[in-house]
């Protein structure tokens, strides 16, 4: 292989990988069954897009929360088996 090859092909794994998934900063966590409808953080159930969710506390749906607050707030940091 020659080096040009090998350069594109590490920086587009890179690429990929940072792209992959939303960075949540260390201080924040998932929380699973707070969000309003219309007020998640992020992708859900049937969408791919923040503040598309349909009805109010749904277990597959999340909010962006500070790190130990999820469980006062009665959410999971897991969504839930469908």
């Amino acid at each position: 292989m020659n080096k040009q090859l090998i350069a594109a092909t590490t920086f587009a794994a890179v690429l990929g990988a940072t792209l992959a998934a939303p960075a949540i900063a260390a201080d924040k966590e998932k929380c699973y069954g707070v969000a309003k409808a219309g007020q998640n953080d992020c992708k859900g159930n049937n969408h791919s897009c923040a503040g598309q969710s349909t009805h109010d506390m749904d277990q597959g749906e999340f909010k962006v929360v500070p790190t130990g607050t999820c469980a006062k707030l009665g959410g999971s940091l897991t969504p839930a088996d469908d």
